[in-house]
């Protein structure tokens, strides 16, 4: 994707140490505020890389969050932060005053339509945290904005109110739904989507979260394309796992085909995370990573089909 006339380019990432301002909650996830100039500069859909412990930690990979929310005016990077294991449990138990190691901003961002244009937002679980903010910033250049927020249940939704307090001023329209019904409506993102998607109007989907949600996410649009005629973009923020986030370690490859029509391994962390859903071989694509699919160039011999 190329950015249009007048879009911002993305700043030059930097690796700073930079102090947490605000440790708060989120919902069920921890949210910081880290001061640093050069992090502030973030754009939406772009992510950073957190160093967990000290310099004698055993934990040498870093961990990667998107951005939640970026403000250049007040020098400041947001993050929400999901304690799935130890290294994402100890950053999310830091506190104001405390320093962090942090690499950013990285990977590609999110381009919006032009004014006048549509956007559909899709998040799943803490998915969503970018959302408000990419809104906020949508509804700025005079786009059309909804979204679909959804998780597992009620304790795993992120940032309902702040995507409401956004897209629902500006008149858009704000679908929650839950696996298990606890808040919302019951059922899958895709659900709501395929909803919002019957409108027959050129597109965008901007969508973060779980990988099957973003193949399904993928899957709805492409079906809602064929019934209407109108053209929907979709750009997908991917969750590969990132250990470097600088494009040294190829552990976040993913099979992507290009405009040639040859399938590449191409790295999240640098050609992504955003990337065009329709490229995506979703079908080499499971639930603990990405397979090397056997047409791809380079491949081995005996390759995944």
């Amino acid at each position: 994707m190329s950015a249009p006339a007048g879009v911002l380019p993305a700043a030059r990432p930097a690796q700073v140490t930079a102090p947490v301002v605000v440790a708060d909650r989120l919902g069920g996830y921890a949210h910081l505020v880290i001061a640093d100039p050069v992090l502030a500069q973030a754009l939406p859909g772009q992510f950073v890389a957190v160093a967990v412990g000290d310099r004698q930690s055993s934990m040498l990979l870093r961990r990667a969050f998107s951005v939640h929310r970026a403000d250049p005016a007040a020098g400041t990077l947001e993050v929400v932060v999901a304690a799935h294991g130890a290294g994402t449990a100890w950053i999310a138990g830091r506190r104001a005053g405390d320093e962090l190691d942090v690499v950013g901003p990285l990977g590609t961002r999110f381009v919006l339509p032009p004014a006048g244009g549509r956007v559909v937002l899709v998040g799943g679980g803490y998915g969503s945290a970018p959302f408000a903010w990419t809104a906020q910033a949508a509804v700025a250049a005079g786009v059309r904005v909804d979204a679909v927020v959804g998780a597992g249940d009620a304790d795993r939704l992120c940032d309902v109110d702040g995507v409401r307090a956004v897209v629902g001023a500006a008149g858009g329209q704000v679908l929650v739904t839950t696996d298990d019904g606890s808040a919302g409506e019951p059922g899958r993102v895709t659900d709501a989507l395929a909803r919002l998607l019957e409108e027959p109007v050129p597109t965008t989907v901007a969508a973060c979260g779980p990988m099957a949600m973003l193949a399904a996410v993928a899957r709805t649009a492409a079906a809602a394309q064929e019934r209407t005629g109108a053209p929907v973009d979709v750009q997908v923020a991917v969750e590969e796992a990132m250990a470097c986030g600088i494009g040294i370690c190829m552990t976040c490859v993913l099979p992507v085909r290009g405009a040639d029509g040859a399938t590449r391994m191409v790295r999240a962390c640098t050609d992504g995370p955003v990337i065009d859903a329709a490229a995506v071989r979703w079908d080499c694509v499971g639930a603990h990573g990405a397979s090397v699919p056997a047409d791809a160039v380079g491949a081995p011999e005996g390759g995944a089909a």
